[in-house]
């Protein structure tokens, strides 16, 4: 037996090694891999691989974002863009709006000036009628007073033409 057993020992340079010990390693090594991969290596690798679609969904989930994002970015620039043209159309649109006002304003202000152009118009004719009426009414007093003072002294054809031209001359200064 102990030449059985110098023939598992293995002679090296520093010390010997057993072939009995390094089987018992190396069934002891595999049943640790076996003991590993069944307990400690499936549910590793379930968890990896979890992690993994975990991670794998997040970036699916980070780049649709991402997409939203610059979908929702398109949108409210086509939106500003939208507003302010609008803005621009309603700004334009109370420019036409003012200037029709002004055009208007100045419409019913020369509308109105002319109407008082008119009315003072009238009333000028109206004066000038009761002005004319008034010298009527003075010029047929001059004249009865011209009568009775004829018929009160007797003039002679001289004096009388006399008369009327003076009666004349003080109806055209009074005009």
């Amino acid at each position: 037996m102990q030449l059985f057993a110098s023939e598992l020992v293995i002679q090296a340079s520093i010390g010997g090694l057993r072939v009995g010990d390094m089987i018992f390693a190396l069934v002891s090594f595999a049943v640790l891999l076996w003991l590993l991969k069944k307990f400690a290596w499936g549910p590793l690798m379930t968890k990896m691989e979890e992690r993994e679609n975990y991670i794998a969904n997040e970036i699916d989930t980070a780049e649709k974002n991402r997409a939203d994002a610059e979908k929702a970015a398109k949108e409210a620039n086509e939106q500003l863009q939208a507003t302010r043209q609008e803005a621009q159309q309603i700004i334009e649109d109370a420019k036409k709006a003012g200037q029709q006002q002004e055009q208007a304003i100045i419409q019913a202000a020369e509308d109105a000036a002319a109407r008082l152009k008119k009315s003072a118009e009238e009333d000028i004719a109206r004066e000038k009628e009761k002005a004319i009426e008034a010298l009527q009414a003075q010029v047929a007093t001059l004249s009865v007073q011209i009568a009775t003072k004829v018929i009160e002294k007797e003039i002679s054809a001289e004096d009388q033409e006399q008369l009327i031209s003076d009666y004349i001359k003080e109806v055209g200064e009074e005009r």
